[in-house]
Parts: C-alpha cells; structure tokens; sequence
C-alpha cells in the first residue's frame, strides 16, 4: 500500500485526507498545531467562511455536506449599511441561491472528526515541517512539544500547509520555479457583535452585512449563537488607518464618523479591537504546482488569495475535487494526473487571486454607488429572462462550476457591454425596457 503524506490538517488537508482514503490509500496527516478538537476555539484570526457551490460539491464528495449544513446559515444576499443609516439589499442569486456562514474552526474541528474515523489515516499534532528532499521523499519534522527532530519517506506528498507552506520553500529552490507574492495595503481586524440577551441576532440573521467605505469596510457574518463574526478591512497606513488608531478616543471617535449604526451593537468593540491581532493578506502564485509525480501543492500553498470573494476555501475544496476526478479519469496514474491537475487547475487558481482582488474594489467602494445597484438589477433581469444568454459574473463564481479562468473571461466581456448599456441617455427610467433588453442581446450577438 503507497505511502502518503498530507502536510497541513486545515481545511484542504483533511478533505484530501478523507478524498486518498476512500481510494483506499494510507494517509499520514501532519499538522504544526496541537489538535484543535482539544483546544477552546480563539478569536481573533478567524473571519468566518462563506461556503457556496464549489464547496458544497466537494463536502458532497465524501458524504458529509448535510452535517455542515446543520451548523451553517444561509445568507441571500448582501445588506448594505450606509453612512446616514440606511439600508440597501442585494440579493446574491436567484429564488432559493444562498451562500453559508460557516465557523472556520468549527469546520475545520467536523473534518479531523470524520477524516479521524477512517482507518487508513493517522494524525500527528505538532510536528513542524523543516524540509523535504525532493528527489527521495524525505520530509524532516521537529515535534514542538519536546524539539526532537526525526524524518519519514513517503511515495507521495500533498502540500497544504498554507500560504508560508515549507513544501513549497524546498520546491522554489528548484530551477524554473515561478514565485509571486504580493501583499495588498489593506489588513484586517476581527471584531464581534454579541447576541441579544434572548440568544437572538441584533441584525437581520440571513445576509452578510457590508458598511462599504471607499477607503475601507466592515463586514459581518452571522454565528449560530446569535453573534457576529465581523472584520475590518483597513489600510495599514493612512488618515483612516490601524496605524491612525492608537487609543480607545481615536478608536470611538473614527466608529462615530464612519459606521454609526454598529458602534450601538458593540460594548466590546474596544476590548476586541485592542485584544485582537492586525493582520496581513497575501496574494500568492507560483509555478509549477507539482514536483514530478510526487508532490503537489493545494490550497494556499499553491494560490493564496484575498478573502474578498468568498472564495479561498471554495477553491481549495474545488482542488480537491478537480483531483479526485483526474485521478478517476486517468485510472490512477499519478504521473497523468499530477501533470494535468496543476496544469489545468494553475489559472484558475490565477483567475479566482485576480476576481477576489477585483471585488474588494466592488464590496468596499460600488455597493454603495446607486448607478452600480442599478447595473445589477439590469443585469439580474436579463438573467432572469435569458438565463441561457447571460449569467451574472457573481453567479459564475459563485452558483455553478465554470472553471474560474472562464468566469473571469466572461465577466470581462460582460463589463464592456454594461459600460455602454449604462452610459445610455435615461437608462435610470428605461432600465427594464425592451430597447434596453435588445440592445445588451445585440451585443451578445456580436
């Protein structure tokens, strides 16, 4: 029976671990972490996950999505919160098109359960990974309980050890090993809103909350106990910035001015704000994915990304799944289905890096333009009519399985069209006419 290792026991790792286990593979899972079912989940580092098709499909898999759907929450759409007040609503997808509210930890805690009770996979907590010898498949752990150091040879080895993945430093030393890293100026903070004293949400339970500010954001997601999970996005530097707040006056001062309807749903925010850890996002490409037909990288360790369209996690999900179904066409012929995953699958793991940086720009400055609204409804109503001539770019990633390299092809073409749907004279009045419609179809047609 080969040999397998899994390095990383977060999301990707232990889905993958559960996917090579089914095939009847012995998987060795290897985490730097203690176990984290052991362990009271801290806040801080989390903002909750938005799971949506692509993941669903992945968790569908290996038999286990009706448990998550049992702690997760719908969300139908974004709930706009304006500076005067007032609210707008944008429904994500058609009737019955939701994404979820998932606790990262929580899920993360559900797949070491499921992927524990298999026979054929071993956890080791708190092993660190130092190194690989990529011609032998040896990989060199250190156990950070005591500092002993010891190694094991594997036939294959899934890297999943996240965006800083020591897999991935060993494979970069390689020749014609392509490396980009770029950090965005933005970082973010974890904040909560609290539930009311009845267990209740203070916020309306089924959407993801957005207080769009050109500059910067809050968002909030919805917790099974009648919390919220929210992040700021802020710049680092900057008027308006974490190195701009220094203390709990300049912290109140700044939530007065800019979202003045949270700052009520938050007694804690200075102890959240000032206790919980600035921290950075990273966007990450490289090439190639593999070395020979014994290692791979998945997950971040092959395409971080920026969290802004809900999408990391789905993609790494989504590797999983392209591999199992590559694996299954070639027969299990690892050299086959090592060469043609990350070939195919590196630029849709492009394409999702350069969409999530995209929709910042749309969450934190568009949702609260009204001539973007309208632009959206123009849309949702063509779709809803010729569901088969047009779906909306969100609903590409989003609802359905279109690589995301196509997706973003689409959505570029769809944008040029909507450019000049919307500089036409009185489109505000006659947006759901008939002119309007047969224009946008003759563009299509072009």
């Amino acid at each position: 029976m080969e040999r397998i290792a899994v390095i990383g026991a977060g999301l990707v790792g232990s889905l993958q671990a559960i996917y090579l286990a089914k095939k009847g593979f012995k998987v060795e899972v290897y985490e730097r972490r203690s176990d984290m079912r052991k362990a009271k989940l801290s806040a801080g580092k989390s903002i909750n996950l938005a799971l949506s098709d692509r993941g669903w499909k992945a968790l569908e898999g290996v038999g286990i999505a009706e448990e998550i759907k049992k702690v997760a929450i719908p969300m139908h759409g974004r709930r706009m919160h304006l500076v005067d007040e007032t609210l707008a609503y944008q429904p994500y997808g058609k009737e019955g098109q939701s994404i979820y509210s998932v606790s990262r930890g929580g899920l993360n805690q559900k797949l070491i359960e499921v992927a524990d009770e298999f026979d054929n996979i071993q956890f080791f907590f708190n092993q660190r990974c130092l190194d690989i010898n990529l011609s032998s498949n040896t990989i060199y752990f250190q156990d950070e309980t005591n500092n002993q150091q010891q190694s094991f040879t594997f036939d294959r080895v899934f890297a999943t050890d996240g965006a800083f993945s020591a897999i991935r430093q060993r494979m970069m030393k390689q020749d014609r090993f392509n490396y980009q890293q770029y950090y965005i100026p933005h970082g973010y903070k974890e904040l909560s809103i609290h539930p009311n004293a009845d267990g209740s949400h203070k916020m309306e339970k089924n959407a993801l909350h957005i207080w769009p500010r050109g500059e910067f954001m809050l968002i909030a997601l919805p917790n099974l106990d009648g919390s919220f999970t929210c992040t700021l996005f802020f710049p680092f530097e900057g008027k308006d910035s974490f190195a701009s707040i220094q203390t709990e006056a300049d912290l109140l001062a700044f939530f007065n001015r800019t979202f003045p309807d949270v700052l009520p749903l938050m007694p804690n925010l200075s102890e959240d704000y000032f206790a919980n850890p600035t921290s950075s996002l990273v966007i990450i490409k490289c090439n190639p994915w593999n070395y020979e037909d014994k290692v791979m990288l998945m997950g971040d360790a092959a395409h971080a990304i920026v969290p802004f369209y809900g999408q990391g996690m789905n993609c790494g999900f989504e590797d999983c799944t392209v591999f199992n179904q590559y694996f299954e066409a070639y027969a299990g012929d690892w050299n086959k289905t090592f060469s043609e995953f990350a070939k195919t699958r590196k630029p849709d793991g492009d394409a999702i890096a350069d969409l999530a940086l995209r929709n910042f720009i749309e969450m934190r400055d568009l949702t609260a333009d009204p001539k973007f609204l309208l632009q959206k409804k123009i849309e949702n109503r063509l779709s809803e009519r010729h569901p088969d001539k047009w779906v909306p770019l969100y609903s590409q990633v989003t609802f359905s399985h279109i690589p995301y390299s196509q997706a973003l092809k689409n959505g570029q073409r769809q944008d040029e069209i909507m450019a000049q749907v919307m500089n036409t004279p009185g489109i505000e009045n006659n947006w759901d006419s008939e002119e309007v419609e047969s224009k946008i179809l003759s563009y299509l047609a072009l």
